[in-house]
């Protein structure tokens, strides 16, 4: 079975497979746990329980109590992972306490930029640079005060300007949300 299908299999058939991405993928505590596990070969469930704890008290594992991280782990073992195993996106064996990503993790990437919270909307940004450009590049053509004290090389160069710094800017901000568990989620900032 592919994991498309298992993804919908486990989920019910009337929703898309996006929708029931973006529902497992819509809980906080779900998204920490797909990025602590991804990019990994195993990860044991008290081990995962500790660093969300962290992420969630934005502060240092080392700082984490026993009962941080016991509310943690109770909610991964009895809801959050059995319903990513479930999805096909990890294999969870209960006896040993393991979590392993499975492939599908990783095909499913593009969404987690999506769902991250509360950060720029990408393509709304770019858009709105292009009609910026667009009425930039009438205003130049047809001579329009201000617009006509510089030459049109200038103008053309501030575009190319504004495009290259955004790209930067995008790659630099967007660069931690793969799904990768080095580090800390994006919407996590611990001061150690």
């Amino acid at each position: 079975m592919g994991s498309r299908a298992r993804l919908l299999q486990g989920q019910g058939s009337n929703q898309s497979e996006e929708e029931v991405l973006f529902d497992i993928l819509s809980n906080r505590r779900r998204r920490y746990a797909v990025f602590a596990i991804s990019g990994t070969e195993e990860v044991e469930l008290g081990d995962l329980a500790e660093r969300i704890a962290a992420w969630e008290n934005e502060q240092p594992e080392s700082a984490v109590t026993s009962d941080e991280r016991k509310r943690v782990y109770t909610s991964l073992q009895q809801s959050h992972i059995p319903k990513l195993a479930e999805a096909g996106l990890v294999d969870y064996d209960d006896r040993a306490s393991v979590v392993r990503p499975q492939p599908t993790l990783e095909e499913y990437e593009v969404y987690m930029e999506v769902v991250r919270g509360r950060e720029m909307p990408w393509n709304q940004y770019y858009l709105g640079l292009s009609g910026v450009s667009l009425a930039l590049l009438f205003a130049v053509v047809t001579d329009a005060v201000p617009f006509d004290a510089l030459p049109d090389v200038a103008w053309l160069a501030a575009v190319v300007v504004a495009f290259s710094v955004s790209a930067l800017a995008h790659t630099y901000y967007v660069g931690g949300t793969k799904l990768s568990g080095d580090g800390t989620p994006p919407e996590v900032e611990i001061e150690e």
